[in-house]
């Protein structure tokens, strides 16, 4: 997640990213992405487990941040809220995801998320 283009970036975890997501947007829960408003999903990844999840954002977090930039810009180069890609779908009622080709929402709930 970032704060904007080239802004503060945020690295983590989640089981259900939508419900994540939405946390980090309404500044529920006090904390790092509260504090500098980050709340715009520029990229993730789905994985098969928690433990392969947790792998995957300590890896990125040791990153040096042109590295992580890099990442995003591949996937995302429009610094795009993917998050709206969920929204958009749950308005048209069906679970075809975000048309990125990352899984439906089923899949986002089923699998652990690694966000950035």
């Amino acid at each position: 997640m970032a704060s904007s283009r080239n802004g503060t970036l945020y690295v983590g975890v989640t089981s259900d990213l939508m419900r994540r997501v939405y946390e980090h947007q309404q500044g529920i829960h006090e904390g790092f992405t509260k504090k500098y408003g980050v709340k715009t999903l520029v990229y993730y990844e789905c994985g098969n487990s928690i433990e392969s999840a947790i792998y995957r954002e300590k890896q990125i977090k040791k990153w040096n941040r042109s590295w992580k930039l890099k990442l995003i810009e591949k996937q995302n180069p429009h610094w795009r809220d993917l998050s709206e890609d969920f929204l958009d779908s749950r308005l048209r009622g069906n679970d075809e995801g975000s048309g990125n080709d990352r899984g439906g929402q089923d899949l986002l709930k089923s699998e652990e998320a690694m966000k950035i």
